[in-house]
């Protein structure tokens, strides 16, 4: 392939490195960026087997713009920005960690020769999790985490040890769990899939490279013989134009797919306050609500001065809606979220705006519930929010992602926040 000079009206720069299916410029008009092309190009085997395959690049590219989308729409790092031209895309620019991160949710292929004993489909509960050092000339061989610690890897001023190592670990996991719910939606299953990180001009570790149908193995309705990733041209005996029109078919249904794994947005937390000099608490409700991509609406009514409006604004939800959580907030002698308990088969979770002369009034009307009833109570904000979310990321696959993305940065912020302090006291 040659080299260009200008994609989608973006001049380019030099020509940063060629591999098998890419060509990676350098952006002199932005810097820290760079753009990744694809190339009409199908490989297996460490490209001991290669087809020119037109149209892929187009596909490719499609395919890992929607895919990255959803990633970056969750919340995750990664280095993709946007899509530039029909085949190629823009990226934060990085140096690459040298390891390929494979997630596994089911035995199958190269894991089987690995491991003789297992039965092929044996479930990973977790996922399996596998690394492996890029080196096509002895075959991508498999490392342990003690091999990438002891190695080295100085990847843009960034030494790659043990912190590194548990983050894209820990990454790796939930990006392939993410994908994995999102390819729930389709009655497809994601079986395992490859991804690798780098690492940008600030030190940020970034999912990064492509991820395509050369990436995963994925089975519609989780049956092997339905396969539509690159499997089926790894499989091949002797490949026929006929065999690489079926693969292109069925990266180009992939692509199609994707465009379908937006999760329907029907749901609603209702936040009801007893008075409007709580509005202050509710709109901290309603923040962190939003930031958990959780559509909200506030209300004002109180169930001990006017319990027939509240009834009938409850069953005015009920009625329109089916993924609902009502969230109250009462203090002193807390009727609202009991009785919405009382008359609502949806979750109910209380968050009174408890006052430190008062907490223990507030907090016991809350808690101190007839039998028969069940709603939850909590004190903060973010905790009524993240409640919600839980309930409602029971469906909601994005919402659940957001919730593990939240998750997932806690547990790298804590690392980091360690790694500022450590060290070992010497006399």
């Amino acid at each position: 392939m040659a080299a260009v000079t200008e994609v989608g009206g973006i001049k380019l720069g030099k020509l940063l490195i060629e591999g098998k299916t890419k060509q990676v410029y350098d952006v002199p008009s932005m810097p820290g960026h760079s753009i990744l092309l694809n190339k009409d190009r199908i490989t297996a085997h460490n490209g001991v087997r290669a087809h020119d395959l037109e149209g892929k690049a187009q596909i490719s590219n499609q395919t890992n713009a929607k895919v990255f989308g959803l990633l970056n729409q969750v919340g995750l790092k990664t280095a993709f920005v946007r899509m530039v031209s029909d085949n190629a895309f823009l990226a934060r620019k990085c140096d690459m960690v040298p390891i390929e991160w494979v997630t596994r949710r089911l035995a199958t292929g190269s894991y089987l020769k690995r491991n003789p004993g297992v039965k092929e489909g044996y479930r990973f509960s977790p996922p399996k999790q596998e690394t492996f050092y890029k080196d096509d000339a002895n075959d991508d061989p498999q490392w342990s985490e003690e091999q990438i610690v002891s190695a080295g890897f100085k990847v843009n001023g960034v030494l790659i040890g043990q912190d590194e190592v548990d983050i894209m670990r820990q990454t790796t996991i939930l990006v392939f769990e993410v994908l994995e719910r999102a390819w729930a939606t389709r009655n497809c299953a994601l079986i395992d899939m490859k991804i690798e990180f780098g690492v940008d001009a600030d030190g940020q570790l970034l999912v990064a490279d492509v991820i395509d149908s050369d990436s995963w193995r994925l089975w519609p309705s989780g049956d092997k013989r339905l396969m539509v990733d690159k499997q089926v041209y790894r499989n091949l005996a002797s490949v026929t134009a006929s065999d690489l029109d079926t693969v292109k078919r069925n990266f180009l249904w992939v692509s199609e797919q994707l465009d379908n794994l937006q999760p329907k947005n029907d749901h609603l937390v209702v936040v009801l306050m007893g008075s409007p000099s709580d509005k202050d608490h509710c709109e901290k409700i309603a923040k962190n609500c939003r930031e958990l991509g959780l559509n909200v609406e506030l209300r004002v009514t109180s169930a001990h001065k006017g319990t027939k409006t509240t009834l009938h604004i409850v069953n005015e939800y009920e009625s329109v809606l089916s993924n609902l959580v009502f969230i109250t907030v009462a203090g002193r002698s807390n009727g609202l979220g009991p009785v919405l308990s009382g008359n609502t088969n949806y979750p109910v979770i209380n968050c009174p705006p408890v006052k430190p002369e008062n907490v223990n009034l507030d907090v016991w009307s809350s808690l101190n519930l007839p039998s028969g009833l069940g709603c939850a109570t909590v004190l903060y904000p973010e905790a009524a929010a993240l409640n919600a979310a839980q309930i409602l990321g029971l469906n909601n696959f994005l919402i659940w992602s957001k919730l593990r993305v939240k998750q997932l940065a806690n547990f790298t912020s804590l690392i980091y926040a360690d790694k500022d302090f450590r060290g070992v006291r010497k006399e």
